[in-house]
């Protein structure tokens, strides 16, 4: 299987390769990967942050509620579930790019 960082860097290189062993129906899968790896990598950055985000949150909530200051506690509670709400989608989409990305990274012939 090719080196996705080989699509990152040179897609020319990948494709010119393809048009040498006369494989052009290839070509567009190129494309199909560096665009699913660009969403992959950017869902993948979100999903991180999320996680990052209700980990501070967390620790912020402690703090608050040693310091009976339980509204704000349970606003930053609230930020908390619909941040933790959107995390299992973000994994999912991520879960499936990969997949894609790999049926798709199978097809493309080595250099």
């Amino acid at each position: 299987m090719i080196d996705i960082n080989l699509i990152r860097t040179n897609r020319d290189l990948v494709k010119e390769n393809i048009k040498k062993k006369f494989q052009d129906k290839k070509l567009p899968l190129v494309d199909e990967v560096y665009d699913m790896d660009v969403k992959y990598r950017t869902i993948r950055t979100e999903a991180d942050e999320a996680r990052s985000k209700v980990n501070t949150l967390s620790k912020e909530i402690g703090l608050l509620m040693r310091d009976k200051k339980l509204e704000e506690a349970n606003k930053v509670k609230e930020e908390v579930s619909t941040i933790k709400g959107r995390i299992p989608e973000l994994e999912k989409e991520e879960e499936y790019l990969e997949k894609e990305i790999k049926e798709r990274m199978m097809k493309i012939p080595n250099i």
